[in-house]
């Protein structure tokens, strides 16, 4: 199916499309105007530790919402939803190392887990799109860029790391209103952390993201950096716990709930 037919769906309508497997795709652009999510699930055991980390570092790790143990349902951003196949793409770790990438994790479901429903910077890309900035990603029909930074998060429990961010190329005459519009939804990553100078942040080569594929950058734009979703997947990777899943960067949840619901929350 084109993306932009795909563009057109409910997002029901495209969770049912991706349970069914006949959508494996990147989720930027789709379902404008609703709530995206990134994921995380992991062991009951290492639960508080992981809720205290997001807690201590809520712009690249804002929690919409949490899952009772051992269930593949939501209480309030979806309720036709099944946790363990509606993201289009899955990464499984063991021991912090990549092991599978798949479209359904319900053969690898347990009855100890644990979901943790974070925010994605998707989620503000139509605010965005509606204020006037182009989206180059969605533009160009690509997978966002995302970077391993050099900013440190502050530890909790066994979980510490550095920061992993977004980038999306600005003219900077509309800088300050992709500013003021992001900063006005705190729960998908708000405020840019970075403007225009990646080496500041660690990143030596916007051409070669760590995440997601590269953009182009046009003469009068700017980069720009938000924290990102995908954060905890470096965390997983520097602290090596013996199993968690996550969703494939850039393959998002799409929920129920409307972006205009989160705006200054």
């Amino acid at each position: 199916m084109l993306k932009t037919a795909l563009s057109s769906l409910s997002p029901v309508e495209l969770r049912q499309l991706i349970r069914r497997g006949e959508y494996t795709d990147q989720t930027s652009g789709l379902a404008p105007g609703y709530t995206q999510a990134n994921l995380v699930i992991l062991p009951k055991k290492l639960a508080y530790d992981f809720l205290l980390f997001t807690q201590r570092n809520p712009k690249p790790c804002p929690i919409l919402e949490v899952s009772d143990v051992g269930s593949r349902k939501l209480h309030r951003f979806a309720t036709d939803i099944d946790l363990a196949n509606d993201f289009p793409k899955y990464r499984i770790y063991r021991h912090g190392v990549l092991d599978q990438e798949v479209t359904s994790v319900e053969p690898y479901w347990r009855d100890d887990l644990v979901s943790f429903i974070i925010g994605c910077s998707f989620s503000f890309e139509s605010e965005l799109i509606t204020a006037g900035i182009e989206v180059r990603q969605i533009t160009e029909g690509v997978n966002v860029p995302m970077y391993n930074t050099n900013i440190a998060l502050d530890p909790a429990g066994r979980f510490h790391g550095n920061m992993v961010v977004s980038m999306r190329p600005i003219p900077e005459e509309q800088v300050v209103t992709a500013v003021k519009v992001t900063a006005a939804m705190p729960r998908v990553h708000g405020a840019p952390i970075q403007i225009g100078d990646p080496a500041k942040i660690g990143i030596s080569d916007l051409a070669h993201p760590d995440y997601g594929d590269a953009v182009t950058i046009k003469p009068g734009e700017v980069p720009v950096f938000w924290p990102c979703g995908v954060t905890p997947q470096n965390v997983i990777m520097q602290t090596k716990p013996d199993f968690v899943i996550t969703h494939s960067p850039g393959h998002m949840l799409v929920t129920d709930v409307k972006n205009v619901s989160l705006k200054y929350q």
